[in-house]
């Protein structure tokens, strides 16, 4: 890359592992960062990121299945609330019964009733990770650094549905046509079909 001139977009690590000595929540980490998976849909991670739409700030909130990273949920809106993240599970395309564990930072709108109800309906348990500990939530902040070098980078969307168009074809993409190095460069979908 140096001889061409070429300069990545991706950069260094921009978070330092500190271990707080508790957690707030009475909810523990079950997950512990077990994020190898050996089962389709048995945890999937969340996070939240923002992106420019004309001069406001919208937010993107995703669902990843640790088995194969996919991206099984996603949303976008002015206002980074649970609803925004209910919207997300709205979205998947997958029965929400065959989920077993949720696994999230201790933000506001993962950890509130909205989501606990809805986590309930379905018999999917929580897991949180501790505070200040950035990478207990290591793939989802991966998937999002991911999307804001390939998708959200010096973009400025026109509008929320243009936001919402874009952000579909490039869930399908990341899905289904994108390689992954942590899936010996397999997309998702390949991946599972060649594990199940």
């Amino acid at each position: 890359m140096r001889e061409q001139g070429l300069v990545s977009k991706y950069t260094i690590a921009q978070y330092k592992p500190s271990k707080a000595t508790c957690n707030e929540s009475d909810i523990g980490n079950t997950l512990n960062r077990k994020f190898d998976q050996d089962q389709e849909l048995k945890v999937i991670v969340s996070d939240l990121t923002y992106v420019r739409v004309q001069q406001k700030w919208h937010y993107i909130c995703i669902l990843v299945d640790l088995y194969n990273r996919e991206i099984i949920g996603c949303s976008a809106g002015p206002h980074k609330s649970a609803a925004l993240v209910q919207h997300a599970f709205a979205s998947a395309k997958y029965n929400l019964h065959q989920l077993e564990l949720f696994y999230t930072d201790q933000g506001s709108e993962f950890k509130n009733q909205l989501i606990d109800q809805a986590l309930e309906t379905f018999g999917i348990e929580r897991s949180l990770s501790e505070k200040e500990t950035p990478y207990d939530n290591a793939v989802a902040r991966a998937t999002f650094k991911t999307i804001k070098t390939e998708f959200i980078h010096d973009h400025n969307f026109p509008n929320q549905y243009e936001l919402d168009l874009e952000l579909f074809d490039y869930v399908h993409w990341f899905n289904n046509i994108r390689i992954h190095g942590s899936l010996d460069y397999l997309t998702p979908a390949e991946y599972k079909s060649m594990h199940l």
